[in-house]
């Protein structure tokens, strides 16, 4: 779903002189806005334009996150303090030691998953001769 209506929306995030008030990759989608308003009108282009083509917004899966002193939303969907995106974590509060730990952490536990492997006695290498 390439057209989305939001390319001539004016809500959005200010960043180097352009709008941005979506980021997509496949079937996710993340708006951004500076207000409520903006969000609940960039909602119903997305939701417009997906029921043209024959496509349903899940309220199910939508996530809603405020970076600012928002306390209650009149949008439908789950209010969250992070959510993982393109394999990374964002996080309301804007920072970034919860991602770098959590990535520690993965690594760790891949690393921990090898050690049999470098304890085993019949190690495996391939030589290659000069």
């Amino acid at each position: 779903m390439r057209n989305t209506g939001l390319e001539e929306a004016q809500a959005g995030i200010k960043f180097a002189r352009r709008n941005i008030n979506n980021l997509r990759y496949v079937d996710d989608t993340t708006l951004r806005a500076e207000s409520e308003e903006e969000l609940k009108s960039l909602l119903m282009k997305v939701k417009e334009e997906s029921e043209k083509v024959g496509l349903k917004l899940n309220i199910q899966k939508t996530k809603i996150m405020a970076s600012g002193p928002i306390t209650s939303w009149q949008i439908d969907g789950k209010t969250v303090s992070d959510f993982i995106f393109l394999g990374s974590k964002i996080t309301a509060d804007g920072e970034s030691s919860h991602e770098i730990e959590r990535r520690v952490l993965l690594g760790k536990k891949v690393m921990t998953n090898l050690t049999t492997y470098y304890k085993a006695e019949t190690l495996l290498c391939k030589q290659r001769s000069v």
